[in-house]
Protein backbone atom coordinates (compact mmCIF):
# COMPACT_ATOMS: atom_id res chain seq x y z
CA UNK A 1 0.00 0.00 0.00
CA UNK A 2 1.00 3.83 -0.29
CA UNK A 3 0.51 4.98 2.70
CA UNK A 4 0.70 8.75 3.67
CA UNK A 5 -0.32 10.34 6.97
CA UNK A 6 -1.67 13.98 8.27
CA UNK A 7 -2.03 16.18 11.62
CA UNK A 8 -5.25 17.24 11.84
CA UNK A 9 -8.63 18.34 14.01
CA UNK A 10 -6.75 16.95 17.14
CA UNK A 11 -5.98 13.88 14.94
CA UNK A 12 -4.05 11.63 12.56
CA UNK A 13 -5.31 11.09 9.56
CA UNK A 14 -3.95 8.25 7.57
CA UNK A 15 -4.53 7.57 3.39
CA UNK A 16 -3.95 4.30 1.71
CA UNK A 17 -4.03 3.60 -1.92
CA UNK A 18 -2.87 0.79 -4.04
CA UNK A 19 1.07 0.56 -4.30
CA UNK A 20 2.24 2.02 -7.82
CA UNK A 21 -0.94 4.32 -8.40
CA UNK A 22 -0.33 7.18 -10.42
CA UNK A 23 -0.47 10.62 -9.37
CA UNK A 24 -0.82 8.85 -5.46
CA UNK A 25 1.63 11.52 -4.19
CA UNK A 26 -0.41 14.27 -5.66
CA UNK A 27 -3.60 12.77 -4.26
CA UNK A 28 -2.34 12.66 -0.84
CA UNK A 29 -1.00 16.34 -1.30
CA UNK A 30 -4.36 17.22 -2.64
CA UNK A 31 -6.11 15.54 0.06
CA UNK A 32 -4.28 17.03 3.06
CA UNK A 33 -4.86 20.29 2.42
CA UNK A 34 -8.65 20.01 1.81
CA UNK A 35 -8.40 19.14 5.49
CA UNK A 36 -6.34 21.64 6.80
CA UNK A 37 -8.64 23.94 4.78
CA UNK A 38 -11.89 22.15 5.96
CA UNK A 39 -9.76 22.11 9.68
CA UNK A 40 -10.04 25.87 9.37
CA UNK A 41 -13.12 26.53 8.71
CA UNK A 42 -15.13 23.58 10.76
CA UNK A 43 -12.99 23.95 14.26
CA UNK A 44 -14.61 25.66 17.22
CA UNK A 45 -11.29 26.80 18.17
CA UNK A 46 -10.44 28.92 14.98
CA UNK A 47 -11.15 32.31 16.18
CA UNK A 48 -12.15 32.91 11.91
CA UNK A 49 -13.63 29.84 11.47
CA UNK A 50 -16.89 29.89 10.60
CA UNK A 51 -18.29 27.71 13.59
CA UNK A 52 -16.56 30.60 15.85
CA UNK A 53 -18.32 33.05 13.72
CA UNK A 54 -21.59 31.63 13.86
CA UNK A 55 -20.90 31.13 18.16
CA UNK A 56 -20.21 34.38 18.13
CA UNK A 57 -23.49 35.73 16.28
CA UNK A 58 -25.89 38.04 18.05
CA UNK A 59 -29.71 38.24 17.98
CA UNK A 60 -30.77 38.76 14.64
CA UNK A 61 -27.11 38.69 13.02
CA UNK A 62 -26.77 36.56 9.97
CA UNK A 63 -23.74 35.34 8.04
CA UNK A 64 -22.81 33.51 5.39
CA UNK A 65 -20.47 30.25 5.14
CA UNK A 66 -18.67 28.40 2.33
CA UNK A 67 -19.94 25.73 1.21
CA UNK A 68 -18.61 22.62 3.08
CA UNK A 69 -19.44 23.83 6.25
CA UNK A 70 -23.71 24.69 5.22
CA UNK A 71 -23.02 21.22 3.98
CA UNK A 72 -22.17 20.03 7.34
CA UNK A 73 -24.64 21.60 9.32
CA UNK A 74 -27.54 20.64 6.86
CA UNK A 75 -26.31 17.19 7.48
CA UNK A 76 -25.37 17.60 11.36
CA UNK A 77 -29.62 18.51 11.59
CA UNK A 78 -30.53 16.37 9.44
CA UNK A 79 -28.85 13.55 11.64
CA UNK A 80 -30.18 15.12 14.88
CA UNK A 81 -33.95 13.70 13.56
CA UNK A 82 -32.48 10.89 12.47
CA UNK A 83 -30.80 9.62 15.97
CA UNK A 84 -34.34 11.28 17.61
CA UNK A 85 -32.40 14.17 18.86
CA UNK A 86 -29.56 12.35 20.78
CA UNK A 87 -26.50 13.74 18.07
CA UNK A 88 -26.84 17.30 18.64
CA UNK A 89 -24.02 19.73 17.44
CA UNK A 90 -25.80 23.08 19.24
CA UNK A 91 -24.42 21.03 22.70
CA UNK A 92 -21.22 23.15 22.92
CA UNK A 93 -21.65 24.73 26.50
CA UNK A 94 -22.19 21.98 27.61
CA UNK A 95 -19.22 19.70 26.09
CA UNK A 96 -16.93 22.62 26.84
CA UNK A 97 -18.24 22.68 30.68
CA UNK A 98 -17.39 18.91 30.45
CA UNK A 99 -14.02 18.44 28.72
CA UNK A 100 -12.91 20.99 30.61
CA UNK A 101 -13.82 19.46 34.48
CA UNK A 102 -15.54 23.09 35.33
CA UNK A 103 -17.74 22.23 38.99
CA UNK A 104 -21.11 22.35 38.56
CA UNK A 105 -24.13 21.58 36.82
CA UNK A 106 -23.86 21.35 33.17
CA UNK A 107 -25.05 24.78 31.34
CA UNK A 108 -29.02 24.14 30.30
CA UNK A 109 -29.39 24.08 26.23
CA UNK A 110 -30.62 27.78 25.18
CA UNK A 111 -31.12 29.75 21.94
CA UNK A 112 -31.85 29.48 18.64
CA UNK A 113 -30.03 28.93 15.44
CA UNK A 114 -31.89 28.89 11.89
CA UNK A 115 -30.13 27.32 9.35
CA UNK A 116 -31.05 28.28 5.63
CA UNK A 117 -31.90 25.76 3.38
CA UNK A 118 -30.99 27.06 0.30
CA UNK A 119 -28.39 29.79 0.82
CA UNK A 120 -25.42 28.75 2.83
CA UNK A 121 -26.32 30.92 5.86
CA UNK A 122 -26.89 30.72 9.23
CA UNK A 123 -29.33 33.32 11.59
CA UNK A 124 -29.27 33.70 15.26
CA UNK A 125 -32.81 34.02 16.54
CA UNK A 126 -31.79 33.89 20.06
CA UNK A 127 -28.06 33.83 21.19
CA UNK A 128 -27.18 30.69 23.51
CA UNK A 129 -26.62 27.82 21.54
CA UNK A 130 -22.89 27.03 20.55
CA UNK A 131 -21.73 24.29 18.22
CA UNK A 132 -19.06 22.30 18.22
CA UNK A 133 -18.63 19.60 15.12
CA UNK A 134 -16.56 17.35 17.29
CA UNK A 135 -19.17 14.26 16.62
CA UNK A 136 -19.03 14.59 13.34
CA UNK A 137 -16.16 16.52 11.53
CA UNK A 138 -14.08 13.77 10.60
CA UNK A 139 -16.06 11.56 9.59
CA UNK A 140 -18.02 14.37 7.30
CA UNK A 141 -13.78 14.82 6.19
CA UNK A 142 -13.23 11.71 5.32
CA UNK A 143 -16.48 11.95 3.07
CA UNK A 144 -14.74 14.61 1.60
CA UNK A 145 -11.14 13.32 1.20
CA UNK A 146 -13.10 10.03 -0.41
CA UNK A 147 -14.90 12.63 -3.52
CA UNK A 148 -10.98 14.17 -3.61
CA UNK A 149 -9.86 11.00 -4.69
CA UNK A 150 -12.42 9.96 -6.51
CA UNK A 151 -12.02 12.74 -8.91
CA UNK A 152 -8.67 11.77 -9.51
CA UNK A 153 -10.21 8.31 -10.63
CA UNK A 154 -8.59 6.20 -7.28
CA UNK A 155 -9.82 2.80 -7.88
CA UNK A 156 -10.03 1.75 -3.99
CA UNK A 157 -8.24 3.02 -0.79
CA UNK A 158 -9.05 3.36 3.03
CA UNK A 159 -9.30 6.32 4.70
CA UNK A 160 -8.91 6.96 9.04
CA UNK A 161 -9.22 9.74 11.28
CA UNK A 162 -7.34 8.14 14.31
CA UNK A 163 -8.46 4.93 15.42
CA UNK A 164 -11.74 6.29 15.62
CA UNK A 165 -13.65 6.36 12.03
CA UNK A 166 -12.29 4.87 8.65
CA UNK A 167 -13.81 4.35 5.80
CA UNK A 168 -13.25 2.33 2.65
CA UNK A 169 -14.01 2.31 -1.20
CA UNK A 170 -13.56 0.49 -4.18
CA UNK A 171 -14.15 -3.35 -4.85
CA UNK A 172 -12.05 -4.26 -1.78
CA UNK A 173 -12.84 -5.67 1.62
CA UNK A 174 -11.03 -3.34 4.52
CA UNK A 175 -10.54 -5.19 7.34
CA UNK A 176 -11.17 -3.79 10.73
CA UNK A 177 -10.32 -4.57 13.94
CA UNK A 178 -13.12 -3.51 16.56
CA UNK A 179 -11.40 -3.52 19.90
CA UNK A 180 -12.96 -3.82 23.61
CA UNK A 181 -11.86 -4.46 26.84
CA UNK A 182 -11.45 -8.35 26.81
CA UNK A 183 -11.13 -8.90 22.99
CA UNK A 184 -11.75 -7.70 19.63
CA UNK A 185 -13.82 -8.38 16.69
CA UNK A 186 -13.22 -8.19 12.71
CA UNK A 187 -14.88 -6.43 10.15
CA UNK A 188 -14.49 -6.13 6.32
CA UNK A 189 -15.60 -2.48 4.67
CA UNK A 190 -16.44 -2.26 1.56
CA UNK A 191 -18.01 1.05 0.26
CA UNK A 192 -19.07 2.06 4.21
CA UNK A 193 -17.38 3.93 6.99
CA UNK A 194 -17.15 2.33 10.73
CA UNK A 195 -17.06 4.71 13.73
CA UNK A 196 -16.24 3.91 16.99
CA UNK A 197 -17.45 6.06 20.46
CA UNK A 198 -16.13 5.46 23.90
CA UNK A 199 -15.38 6.63 27.16
CA UNK A 200 -12.98 4.30 27.98
CA UNK A 201 -10.03 6.92 27.00
CA UNK A 202 -11.61 10.31 27.80
CA UNK A 203 -13.79 9.65 30.19
CA UNK A 204 -17.54 10.55 30.01
CA UNK A 205 -16.95 13.78 27.44
CA UNK A 206 -20.21 12.43 25.12
CA UNK A 207 -23.31 14.70 26.44
CA UNK A 208 -26.95 14.17 26.81
CA UNK A 209 -29.05 16.82 25.15
CA UNK A 210 -31.03 15.98 28.52
CA UNK A 211 -28.59 17.39 31.00
CA UNK A 212 -30.01 15.32 33.92
CA UNK A 213 -29.19 12.36 31.52
CA UNK A 214 -26.81 9.97 33.33
CA UNK A 215 -23.42 9.16 32.08
CA UNK A 216 -22.68 8.07 28.72
CA UNK A 217 -20.73 4.35 29.28
CA UNK A 218 -18.94 2.27 27.41
CA UNK A 219 -17.82 1.61 23.78
CA UNK A 220 -20.27 1.37 20.30
CA UNK A 221 -19.72 0.82 17.26
CA UNK A 222 -21.67 1.77 13.72
CA UNK A 223 -20.96 0.97 10.37
CA UNK A 224 -22.63 3.29 7.99
CA UNK A 225 -22.69 4.50 3.79
CA UNK A 226 -20.75 7.27 5.23
CA UNK A 227 -18.07 8.75 7.90
CA UNK A 228 -20.48 11.73 9.02
CA UNK A 229 -23.34 8.88 9.41
CA UNK A 230 -21.11 6.81 11.28
CA UNK A 231 -19.65 9.19 13.37
CA UNK A 232 -23.24 10.86 14.25
CA UNK A 233 -24.76 7.46 15.11
CA UNK A 234 -21.92 6.17 17.18
CA UNK A 235 -22.39 9.10 19.87
CA UNK A 236 -25.96 8.82 19.79
CA UNK A 237 -25.54 5.05 20.57
CA UNK A 238 -23.78 5.50 23.66
CA UNK A 239 -27.09 8.23 24.99
CA UNK A 240 -29.53 5.55 25.26
CA UNK A 241 -30.96 2.08 25.86
CA UNK A 242 -30.12 0.37 22.85
CA UNK A 243 -33.26 -1.56 22.22
CA UNK A 244 -35.05 2.35 22.32
CA UNK A 245 -32.64 3.51 19.71
CA UNK A 246 -33.57 -0.31 17.36
CA UNK A 247 -36.08 1.43 15.27
CA UNK A 248 -34.32 4.41 14.51
CA UNK A 249 -31.56 2.68 12.94
CA UNK A 250 -33.67 0.60 11.35
CA UNK A 251 -35.37 3.36 10.35
CA UNK A 252 -31.87 5.11 8.79
CA UNK A 253 -31.04 3.35 5.10
CA UNK A 254 -27.66 4.37 5.54
CA UNK A 255 -27.34 2.52 8.25
CA UNK A 256 -25.38 -1.20 7.88
CA UNK A 257 -24.65 -2.30 11.30
CA UNK A 258 -23.94 -1.43 14.71
CA UNK A 259 -21.74 -3.22 17.57
CA UNK A 260 -22.18 -2.54 21.51
CA UNK A 261 -19.77 -3.41 23.99
CA UNK A 262 -21.07 -6.48 25.89
CA UNK A 263 -18.60 -8.58 28.61
CA UNK A 264 -15.94 -6.82 27.38
CA UNK A 265 -16.50 -7.96 23.66
CA UNK A 266 -17.90 -6.24 20.54
CA UNK A 267 -21.20 -7.82 19.57
CA UNK A 268 -23.39 -6.84 16.78
CA UNK A 269 -26.82 -5.60 17.96
CA UNK A 270 -29.72 -6.55 15.42
CA UNK A 271 -31.87 -4.12 14.61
Amino acid sequence: MFHRHHEAMNTTFHLRLPEGLRHASDMALECFEELDRLEGKLSRYREDSDISRVNSLAAGETIYLCEETHRCLCLAFDLHERTGGLFDVTLGRAIRHRKDGESGPLPQSAGKLMIHPADPAVTCLEPGRELDLGGIGKGFALDHLREVLLSWDAPEGLLSAGASTHLGFGDRDWPIELSATSGSHSVALRNASLSSSGTAIQGSHIVHPDPDAPLAEGRAWIIARSGAVSDAWSTALLLSPIALLAPWLAADPDVTGAFIETDGLPMPFPF
